[in-house]
């Protein structure tokens, strides 16, 4: 039976004063594609960061695999759970140096797999400040995968991304389920929504409004949520 990757119990976000998540109660299984999607303002995006340590709650809990995320050492959780921001970092050098922050001792060979893997093929020795846009996002996702993580998290990553790099990713993220690497993905867009989740998660007013199978949530939704599906759909 399909467990869950990451519980949240309670949970308090605040920040500069506002309340960004109201006890916030739900799960990221530990299988498949989970995307998880909400009004701007939402709370959306805390959520994913409270999985990779970079937000912390004021109260509450969230665990990862059934352990506290607070007890665990940060920096090897975050080679297990690996992060794709909505805007690429590429930092100076080389494509084949960003490659290499994060994982030293890559060969050569597991370089260019990594970047063929994403559609780089041969874009080691290339600058990485002159990428493209989609280039560069592709790059990122490189660079996080060489890290082997367990589980990927995505906030938005094609938001700014032509069709043909959105779809280069997207394909990978559903490759990666497919041999057993979930993720979790933020997105504003119904058609991404219904091409990438098999489970969803809605997020209103800083809650959990619904969540479960994605065809079960747009079959029955919630009435706050159908509303929010409804504005996404037009």
């Amino acid at each position: 039976m399909d467990g869950r990757l990451f519980d949240f119990d309670d949970v308090v976000v605040e920040k500069s004063g506002r309340r960004v998540l109201e006890r916030l109660n739900g799960f990221i299984p530990d299988h498949q594609i989970t995307v998880i999607a909400g009004p701007s303002g939402s709370g959306k995006s805390t959520l994913l960061r409270l999985c990779n340590r970079l937000d912390a709650p004021c109260a509450g809990a969230v665990s990862f695999m059934g352990v506290p995320l607070d007890r665990l050492d940060v920096l090897e959780h975050r080679r297990q759970v690996g992060m794709v921001f909505q805007r690429p970092t590429p930092l100076p050098g080389t494509v084949a140096d960003n490659l290499r922050t994060g994982r030293p001792a890559a060969t050569d060979d597991e370089i260019e797999v990594g970047l063929a893997r994403v559609g780089l093929a041969g874009f080691g020795a290339r600058q990485a400040d002159a990428l493209s846009g989609g280039e560069a996002q592709r790059m990122c996702l490189a660079r996080t995968l060489l890290t082997q993580p367990r589980f990927v998290l995505f906030d938005e990553p094609t938001s700014a991304l032509d069709t043909a790099s959105t779809g280069v990713i997207e394909e990978l993220a559903l490759q990666l389920a497919g041999v057993g690497i979930p993720s979790a993905w933020v997105t504003h867009d119904m058609a991404q929504l219904l091409r990438l989740a098999h489970h969803a998660v809605i997020v209103i007013d800083g809650q959990i409004a619904q969540q479960g199978d994605v065809h079960e949530v747009l079959a029955q939704p919630e009435p706050a949520v159908d509303r929010f599906l409804t504005g996404l759909a037009t």
